[in-house]
Order: structure tokens, then sequence, then C-alpha cells
């Protein structure tokens, strides 16, 4: 009988730089959590390009965002920020990670988008969820050889650009701790009771945020709630009844 993988996760979330995942999906990780699951955050890079805060800034605020989210655990697999590349050596270190969580669900960046990291991660995030699956693809953790695995569902944040998404989360009752989790990256976003001495960028002025909630609510409007987050699917959604969607 094999042992039970105590580090197993419900979600896993992995994304380029630290912030992208309390921005694209902070209410549905609070949501899932909520709901008893256990959810996880990889970050491949420090975000060490930011005009704002250092690699050590981000660590600490990424620390204050991750208790906020009750998530299980979070690392960093310090890939270099702006010059990471979709090769074989970064594969490898995402099928390792995925491997040791086995996750049944992966959420991971947009497709495209204004921050050329995005995409990029997103397509090397994406090769190596197929390429997880393979058991000719011998990978190791601690020692381990590592079995396979390869989630159920892959999903894509929607993040600067707009696109239409395949599905959209209700969260509407995780508001408010949403931007309470990303303004706990203080040197990144408009804080009105936290000023950094830092220069002003596109994502640190307080119209930004007010993006962001524009757009939740854009979502939310079309299932009917007042806020929602969007993803992509590359694939069909399936349901077992046509009434699991009302």
């Amino acid at each position: 009988m094999e042992s039970e993988n105590k580090d197993k996760l419900d979600l896993l979330v992995i994304v380029v730089h630290p912030d992208d995942a309390e921005l694209g999906c902070a209410g549905t990780i609070l949501k899932a959590v909520d709901s008893g699951k256990r959810v996880g955050v990889v970050d491949l890079t420090q975000g060490e390009l930011g005009t704002r805060g250092t690699a050590a800034t981000r660590f600490e605020e990424a620390a204050k965002a991750s208790q906020l989210l009750g998530i299980v655990v979070r690392e960093n697999l310090k890939m270099r920020d702006g010059f990471f590349q979709n090769d074989e050596e970064h594969q490898l270190k995402v099928i390792e990670v995925i491997r040791r969580y086995q996750p049944e669900i992966i959420i991971t960046n947009a497709l495209e988008d204004r921050h050329p990291d995005h995409g990029r991660a997103s397509k090397l995030v994406n090769d190596a969820v197929f390429l997880s699956g393979l058991r000719r693809i011998s990978t190791s953790y601690e020692g381990m050889e590592q079995e396979p695995h390869r989630p159920r569902l892959l999903l894509g944040l929607i993040q600067d650009r707009y696109i239409k998404p395949d599905i959209v989360v209700d969260i509407s009752e995780y508001w408010e701790e949403k931007i309470a989790v990303i303004q706990a990256f203080k040197s990144q976003f408009f804080n009105s009771d936290y000023q950094v001495e830092e220069p002003q960028t596109y994502i640190s002025r307080p119209e930004f945020l007010k993006a962001i909630e524009s757009r939740a609510i854009e979502y939310g409007k079309d299932i009917h709630v007042s806020h929602g987050e969007g993803f992509t699917c590359s694939r069909y959604l399936g349901v077992n009844s046509l009434f699991d969607l009302l």
C-alpha cells in the first residue's frame, strides 16, 4: 500500500512574481481555504527587477499575504526575474514541484499579457504540467524518485489585459479580504495608511486597485453576483448536470 503524501495539495498556484497570485486569484484561494481545501503558492522569481521594493521586502510581504490567505505552503524557486526561460532546466524545476505537491488543480499566469514574464511563465507551467505526467521523465526530491503526476485541471489567470474568461468564480464574500491581502505588498500597491518614498509605478497608484475592482465587478455582473474572478482554460469544462451551472 502506498504511503499517503502529506504534502499533497488540492490547489496549487504557480506564478512568476510574488503578488501575482494575490492580484489574480486571492478570492478563489480564500474561498477554497474556507471550504477546507489545502492550497499552496509557488512563486517562480523573487520579483527583484521591480521598480519598488527589493527581493527581501517582497519575501516579507509574501509571507504576510500567505498568512492572510491561510495557505499551507509558499515557496520561491528563485528563477531569474525577467530572464528565465521555458527550457529543460526550468521545466524540470516546475515538474519537481508539481510531483511533490500532486495538486488536483493548478492556476498559473495569463497566456498573454502586458508583462512579458506572465506569458512566458504561463507557457513554462503549461509545458511542465504535460511533461510531469510522463513516467520516462525522471525527477527526485530529497533523494527519492518522484512519481509522475498531472493535475485534473489547469487554469490561467486574467491579469492586466482583458481576456474573455471560460469560468468565473463568485468571490463576493471575500472581496474586502482580497484587498487586504493585496495591500500586504506595501511596497507595491497603494495604501493610504502606508506611504513609500519610491518612484510611482503603474501598479502603485490608487487607480490601479480601482481597475482591479472594476474587472471583478464586471465578471461578477455576468454571473449575477457582486464580484468575480475569471480564468481561462484550454480545454472544454464538463459538468455532471446542467443544474450544476445554476
